[in-house]
């Protein structure tokens, strides 16, 4: 199993435990591309050219329901 593929199945089994640097590592594994950041919004886009907003939550975890729109995007 890869780096890609184990992260992949933490953020499935357990979307509120990946921590924001993971969270991008993992975005960065599916092709999504860092386009800016305004605030506290960083913008991505998928390679199916989809925006996706993300921003860091409390203690340096990814916000779980930003985990799962992405889940759903890569599906």
């Amino acid at each position: 199993m890869t780096k890609r593929e184990k992260l992949l199945a933490r953020a499935r089994k357990q979307p509120e435990g990946l921590t924001f640097a993971e969270f991008e590592t993992l975005l960065r594994q599916c092709g999504c591309l860092f386009e800016h950041q305004t605030g506290s919004h960083r913008i991505w886009r998928s390679p199916a050219n989809t925006v996706l907003s993300i921003q860091e939550g409390r203690d340096g975890k990814a916000k779980s329901y930003q985990v799962e729109q992405f889940l759903k995007h890569l599906e």
